[in-house]
């Protein structure tokens, strides 16, 4: 029943305006916050330990947003799917920051984009892609008519999906090469079988995806985090330089500076951030982080040019 429902419910709001599904947003986002249901009881639990100085006000005030964005989020990312990038670019209203885009892109070993679940993330692909060709990863989900529509919806002109395997490594691999634009969600829980960090992120020892390092190590590419705020009547992409220490070639610091650049895009606009995603979980994860940390990239330079 739910393979069926889902899929229907996002072709639905795919519909409607963006006001309007940012109004269901707001309705959806207090119903979760007066409910006290699961999606309220991890974002109090992220946003106490994230900011300690706020006073239990201030952390119900940030709760209760933050659950608006997400639900905004929600209702807003099949309506960018469905639609065009001339749709698109019409609704983004200011862009800061996009000079240094291009400046390091414009060295020539390819850029690593950073685009953290913040604001609407799936405006990002469509921006950068109208910039130079992007390669991104791709999850598939666990609801095929749903993950149909998704996939569709993200892959549009001049953007290439990657499978979150060895061979979609090579591919981000490839496009840095080339001089292209690779695109990563940075704040995601690595796979058991993935490389990972154990790092500071708000204060928080949290696991930390090593990919980054990995790719910038192989290549010498430049780096930039990114995220598209709302703001009234659309969106407005915001371009920030990445923690200078994602350049070394420490893992660890490089993992540091990973999530400093994600901090630092975080600060700009919290309530927007999705706090609700259960990061700050990592059983044994220390070990875990070691014991797998090369495996996703051992592949050799040859199996990645073997692969188109």
């Amino acid at each position: 029943m739910r393979n069926m429902i889902v899929p229907q419910i996002f072709k639905c709001l795919s519909r409607l305006p963006l006001s309007v599904a940012r109004a269901l947003g707001v309705i959806v986002g207090n119903c979760m916050w007066l409910s006290k249901g699961r999606g309220y009881r991890v974002t109090l639990k992220n946003v106490r330990a994230c900011f300690p100085n706020l006073s239990p006000q201030e952390v119900q005030q940030l709760v209760r947003e933050s659950l608006i964005e997400t639900a905004k989020t929600a209702a807003e990312v099949s309506i960018i799917w469905r639609n065009s990038w001339a749709w698109l670019q019409s609704r983004i209203v200011e862009v800061e920051g996009e000079e240094l885009l291009r400046a390091e892109l414009a060295k020539g070993r390819g850029l690593v984009a950073l685009a953290p679940h913040l604001g609407n993330w799936e405006v990002i692909a469509p921006y950068l892609a109208s910039i130079a060709p992007l390669t991104a990863m791709y999850q598939p989900v666990a609801i095929p008519a749903l993950d149909k529509m998704i996939l569709a919806g993200r892959s549009k002109s001049n953007i290439n999906m990657a499978p979150t395997n060895r061979k979609g490594v090579c591919m981000l691999l490839k496009a840095l090469q080339q001089g292209n634009i690779v695109g990563i969600l940075p704040d995601q829980l690595p796979k058991k079988d993935a490389g990972a960090e154990l790092a500071n992120f708000f204060g928080q020892e949290t696991l930390t995806m090593s990919l980054v390092h990995s790719l910038i190590s192989r290549t010498q590419s430049r780096a930039v985090a990114l995220f598209a705020k709302r703001v009234p009547g659309g969106f407005k992409v915001i371009v920030l330089p990445a923690d200078e220490g994602i350049y070394s070639e420490d893992a660890l610091v490089s993992v540091r500076g990973l999530n400093a650049s994600v901090e630092n895009c975080v600060y700009l606009a919290p309530a927007q951030y999705q706090w609700e995603y259960n990061r700050f979980r990592f059983p044994k994860a220390h070990q875990l982080a070691r014991e797998h940390k090369r495996q996703l990239f051992s592949c050799k330079q040859q199996e990645c040019d073997s692969n188109p």
